[in-house]
């Protein structure tokens, strides 16, 4: 358990505004080091072999101007493409006249190599309102999770990865990430109740009671 949630702590994470072609945005930002060279973090990033093994199946055309589908998740284009530094895709799950798109850079350091991932999106109001940056930024806590283990060795099968979001581990990771987003949240400005109340139900999307037999990741 203390692994899992070491991932979390080693992970920065900030929310804020941005202003998108279909108009205002929000942001969700997440950073963190990991002890590998930064050409095998390219990698695990654009292969199309090894990134079902940390993340989900992929398929399409992995290169610049071609289009990719995540299996029951998002799709877009290669917008971007600087190996090893620069990673930039739309991110295509809302509906039309939506905007979404996440950058990926690396950098070099001394204990590896830096990660920042910036998600930009149009969000409709109710649902920032009711869950802030917490429901992409759970998320993407756990995309973060899954390539830490791949580059260290210690990959899951594709059934651990199902099982993991109801697993004991899986929900105090979810837990805890939902919680993290709220800091992050209180540290752009927001009031302690929004927090309070974004927090509780981003915690009861990815960590629902046993009793209604389901996550968000199921949903």
């Amino acid at each position: 358990m203390k692994d899992i949630l070491d991932h979390l702590a080693a992970t920065t994470r900030s929310t804020g505004m941005a202003q998108t072609p279909a108009g205002d945005g929000r942001t969700v930002s997440l950073s963190r080091t990991y002890p590998a060279d930064i050409d095998d973090v390219w990698d695990a990033l654009t292969s199309a072999e090894r990134i079902p093994r940390w993340f989900l199946p992929i398929s399409g055309d992995l290169k610049l101007g071609g289009h990719y589908q995540f299996e029951g998740n998002a799709g877009g284009e290669v917008l971007a493409c600087e190996p090893p530094r620069l990673l930039r895709v739309s991110w295509v799950m809302g509906g039309p006249g939506s905007f979404s798109e996440v950058v990926v850079r690396l950098s070099t350091v001394d204990e590896g190599t830096r990660f920042e991932l910036t998600h930009t999106a149009t969000v409709p109001p109710e649902m920032w309102d009711q869950y802030g940056p917490g429901a992409v930024g759970v998320g993407w806590d756990g995309g973060l999770l899954g390539l830490g283990l791949h580059l260290a060795g210690d990959g899951a099968s594709d059934g651990e990865k199902a099982a993991f979001p109801f697993s004991e581990q899986g929900r105090a990771f979810n837990t805890a990430a939902s919680q993290a987003w709220g800091e992050a949240y209180r540290a752009s400005g927001a009031d302690e109740q929004t927090v309070a109340s974004a927090v509780a139900a981003t915690t009861a999307f990815y960590v629902p009671r046993s009793d209604e037999g389901g996550s968000a990741q199921s949903r």
